[in-house]
């Protein structure tokens, strides 16, 4: 196969979460680009039109379905809706998830289990019902964060906590899929990338800490890190599995 092949999704169906903005819209149409097919969800489900056009001027079909990942019932039902559309499911984007910035003192249970239940358990649902209907040299990338590896000044405790959580659910199902079911499972750790999350950083906050933290200099190009996922959900990444690839412009390295 010709190295540039390798990187194309020519026929498959991927399933991408929190598909209605930032990332996860980037992520959508890399992926049709790549040939594949794409199953959207999210819970502004409003929003999902405009993924879906963009995924389609690619030439490719789209779904678009309503679901908020922490019910369990609704992760099921947006696979269901894969497979009768399409009849496959080769590939999930775990993107979906909430940020948190309270001090660890103030913040309420509540507001915890939140960040909980959509960053990690939503990721758990979703990747439960996939497991069970794909086939092998299927793949799962989680969308973690560099916070879950290092720290960036802020109280992130919730989802600094379901960030490195999933790295570690990533390497589990790794180890349990990847042999016996032929499903590689790894997660991407973005650094600073224009999002819904970054946007609501104090003002001079961010260019100070790319300044002091981002030996790049700069915030990451949306295109940059849906190259590196296009990279772990096709072939040219078949013999990676259980990774976490942090997309930071260094900053897990100062």
């Amino acid at each position: 196969m010709p190295i540039l092949d390798s990187f194309r999704l020519d026929d498959r169906v991927a399933i991408v979460t929190g598909a209605s903005s930032g990332l996860g819209v980037a992520f959508a149409r890399a992926l049709g680009e790549a040939g594949a097919d794409v199953v959207l969800g999210a819970r502004r489900v409003d929003r999902l039109g405009e993924t879906q056009q963009l995924v389609e001027a690619t030439g490719r079909r789209a779904l678009a379905v309503a679901t908020d990942v922490a019910s369990p019932e609704q992760c099921q039902a947006l696979v269901d809706a894969a497979m009768e559309r399409f009849g496959r499911v080769d590939v999930l984007v775990n993107n979906a998830g909430v940020a948190s910035a309270v001090p660890a003192t103030r913040e309420t249970p509540e507001q915890f289990r939140q960040v909980i239940d959509v960053n990690l358990h939503g990721c758990y649902w979703m990747a439960q019902a996939c497991g069970r209907v794909m086939q092998p040299g299927s793949a799962i990338v989680n969308i973690s964060s560099i916070l879950g590896i290092t720290t960036a000044g802020l109280p992130q405790a919730a989802y600094a906590a379901s960030k490195a959580a999933l790295i570690g659910l990533t390497r589990d199902l790794a180890l349990q899929w990847t042999g016996r079911k032929g499903i590689r499972v790894n997660a991407l750790a973005p650094g600073f990338f224009e999002s819904e999350m970054t946007a609501q950083y104090p003002e001079g906050y961010l260019d100070g800490l790319l300044a002091a933290r981002v030996p790049a200099g700069r915030k990451g190009r949306s295109e940059e890190l849906a190259a590196a996922l296009v990279f772990l959900a096709s072939d040219a990444g078949g013999y990676v599995t259980g990774q976490t690839l942090a997309v930071d412009g260094g900053v897990t390295i100062t």
